[in-house]
């Protein structure tokens, strides 16, 4: 049992940082709109989340690089190289910028159930104390650099997320079979088009693409470890999917279309299921909460770096400037209730086009013997790679479909 804690890695991190408020609303929404039948697309997302974190591992083990350090020096024409970064950058850093006030605002949710909702006015601005509070938190836990503590918080915390969704799932009392049909039969109509898409979209995530790269070798430097990468890997993410599963069966036993977030999900099942089932979900939703609101900073701060060729030491000055931005800017949008819907839309077209130009990246690098040897992709890694690439490519053009309604889906 000791060995086996003392190999946990960055897999707990990367599910840490797909579980957020936003996959935790878009997965209520499946759940309360199509009950059980959108199962298969969380298992889908899991498999392909699966075949890109590991190549994104192996790369980061084999190199001792991060994606953005290898992207930088790999792709030699200046236009095409200068554009990656462009849009890498404008992606990842500003697009977690903007989704940061949703994760600290998930946090803040879940601690409001239990708490209250405690609020300071200052002249005409009102200040929501419990986002200050989380951003402190996050703030310290970054400050601190030591990836071991972060790592330890972090899969507590993920636990923590793990069991609070899986009680909820099981206090619904769910039709096991019906579980297992929406499980392995695909079904879909026109309707729930952008809700697979959503499913997909949040679990498939480019950041953590970059995040893994960078956080597996601060935690394994020898070929031998990679091993121990790809178990922490799959375990992690089927974890993290079993928990996106479970807020998706919680939501279905809710017999109501009154539902759009997970602080809805939480009023619902409290007179069907006793007012403890409401405290489950919301320690659920303050963990997925505060852990992407950890884990964002983070991986802009890892992708700035590698993309500027700075040192991405956790404690070197412009990669603490980097997060501390992203974080102060989710802080004081969550906190003054300020939405940055254009700031969203924007980074939702730029990771709608990252996605599927990330996965085509990482499937020219695994294939370069000059840069893993014997480690490149085989046959088999490279079949289920394309296989994802179209995926992703589907997804782009449905990102593009939604944001510009130009009602291609």
């Amino acid at each position: 049992m000791k060995n086996i804690f003392k190999n946990i890695g960055p897999g707990p991190l990367i599910a840490a940082a797909f579980i957020g408020p936003g996959t935790v609303t878009v997965c209520t929404l499946a759940g309360v709109n199509f009950g059980y039948s959108l199962l298969w697309a969380m298992l889908l997302s899991i498999i392909a989340t699966v075949i890109l974190q590991e190549m994104s591992a192996r790369l980061g083990i084999i190199s001792q690089k991060g994606l953005s350090q290898i992207i930088r020096t790999e792709v030699k024409n200046p236009i095409l190289k200068g554009l990656a970064i462009i849009l890498i950058l404008s992606a990842i850093v500003i697009g977690n910028a903007a989704y940061e006030a949703g994760n600290i605002s998930g946090g803040v949710l879940g601690l409001q159930t239990i708490v209250g909702n405690p609020n300071i006015k200052i002249g005409s601005f009102s200040i929501n104390i419990l986002s200050v509070v989380i951003g402190l938190m996050a703030f310290i836990l970054l400050y601190i650099g030591s990836y071991k503590l972060l790592e330890k918080v972090l899969v507590g915390l993920v636990i923590i997320m793990s069991l609070a969704f899986l009680i909820t799932a099981v206090i619904t009392k769910p039709n096991i079979l019906d579980v297992f049909n929406g499980l392995f039969i695909p079904k879909f109509s026109n309707d729930s088009i952008l809700t697979v898409i959503g499913l997909i979209g949040t679990t498939v995530v480019p950041y953590n693409l970059f995040l893994h790269a960078a956080l597996v070798k601060e935690k394994w430097h020898k070929n031998s470890d990679l091993k121990y990468a790809r178990r922490d890997t799959v375990i992690a993410i089927v974890l993290g999917g079993l928990v996106s599963m479970c807020i998706i069966i919680s939501a279905a036993a809710i017999q109501s279309q009154d539902i759009n977030s997970a602080s809805d999900l939480a009023k619902g099942l409290e007179p069907l299921f006793g007012s403890f089932s409401k405290y489950f979900l919301a320690m659920g939703l303050f963990a997925a909460g505060i852990t992407s609101a950890i884990t964002a900073p983070l991986a802009a701060a890892y992708v700035a770096s590698g993309c500027l060729g700075w040192s991405s030491n956790l404690k070197s000055k412009r990669f603490r400037g980097v997060w501390m931005f992203i974080l102060l800017l989710g802080v004081l949008f969550s906190s003054l209730a300020i939405k940055p819907i254009d700031i969203i839309k924007f980074a939702q077209v730029a990771n709608g086009i990252l996605l599927p130009v990330i996965a085509g990246f990482l499937i020219w690098i695994m294939n370069k013997s000059s840069i893993l040897g014997v480690y490149k992709n085989n046959i088999k890694q490279n079949i289920f790679g394309f296989i994802i690439l179209g995926i992703s490519i589907l997804l782009s053009v449905a990102t593009l479909s939604k944001v510009f309604h130009l009602n291609i889906f």
